[in-house]
């Protein structure tokens, strides 16, 4: 399989580079620019040399666990092997029993591993209730390490610091995704969530910028059950508004919502959005739809 990449080029005669299995190679002098011989796929073997019940070697490493994931745990017997429990008697059960209660103690020593195993467990459930990628759950989990690294913790909730690390990874990744929508399904307030974010872009100085209108277009789409044309449309005139610089001041949520409703509103075949449905789903005021609807008939 062969990828060009279109932002490398050649160092010796400018050419486009192109990846064809582990080589990086220039299409026009052919220099190879790159070499990678490590297989970075996944270790199988067979623990009864049976083909039949192979098994990863170790799980992958991963950011949103405070050990990374390389932690041991003393299992209850599930998987191929699950009749191991039949053939232990009620005392050595008891005894495993204890061995697993003082081993999960033992994986959390300190209170910072503590704070670490809390955060990263609410991370990963908002992740999951705000559909977010995986690559997200991941740079959170290591922003929230990066605060309580500097001590940013003192006199603020860790639930404010957990919601605040995933609505910053949001802005930064251009993820569309509101502080109320964060807040809706975190354990943290408004409040706590703002002043958790505010101290990791003051302390951190986070890349955060405004999220575009179009980023809420598909979303918005979704709910309002608008045809694809529609948020072709609504795409249209939010690009319109970015082109013309009157988007200062103004809440990029409300923008997409304003673009959907007018863009709904120009063919009769197409569904009717009111006012009122287009600002329930940006959670915004009517009147701001009217303002917007209004610049864009003013462009």
């Amino acid at each position: 399989m062969q990828i060009a990449d279109s932002t490398a080029v050649c160092p010796e005669c400018d050419g486009r580079l192109r990846t064809n299995g582990t080589e990086t190679v220039c299409e026009d002098c052919g220099l190879v620019s790159a070499e990678d011989t490590i297989d970075r796929g996944p270790e199988w073997r067979s623990f009864d040399d049976e083909e039949t019940d192979r098994r990863r070697t170790g799980a992958p490493l991963t950011r949103s666990r405070h050990d990374r994931g390389l932690s041991t745990e003393i299992g209850f017997g599930t998987g191929s092997n699950a009749s191991y429990r039949a053939r232990l008697t009620g005392r050595k059960r008891r005894q495993i029993a204890r061995l697993r209660r003082e081993h999960n103690r033992a994986r959390i020593s300190t209170k910072a591993k503590r704070n670490q195993v809390y955060g990263f467990s609410e991370i990963r459930r908002i992740t999951a209730s705000l559909s977010l990628p995986k690559s997200a759950k991941e740079q959170a989990c290591t922003l929230f390490k990066s605060a309580q690294s500097e001590g940013l913790f003192q006199g603020r909730s860790l639930e404010g610091f957990a919601a605040a690390s995933m609505y910053a990874i949001c802005r930064t990744c251009s993820l569309a995704r509101t502080v109320d929508e964060v807040t809706a399904v975190s354990r943290a307030d408004s409040d706590e969530l703002q002043v958790a974010y505010d101290a990791l872009n003051r302390e951190l100085g986070l890349p955060t910028g405004p999220i575009e209108p179009t980023q809420y277009l598909p979303r918005y789409a979704s709910k309002l059950d608008l045809e694809s044309a529609v948020e072709q449309r609504a795409n249209a005139h939010a690009s319109a508004l970015l082109e013309a610089e009157v988007m200062s001041g103004r809440n990029p949520s409300g923008v997409a919502a304003a673009c959907l409703y007018k863009a709904a509103g120009e063919r009769d075949e197409w569904p009717t959005v009111t006012q009122a449905q287009a600002a329930d789903v940006a959670d915004v005021a009517p009147a701001t739809i009217r303002s917007t609807v209004t610049l864009i008939d003013d462009l």
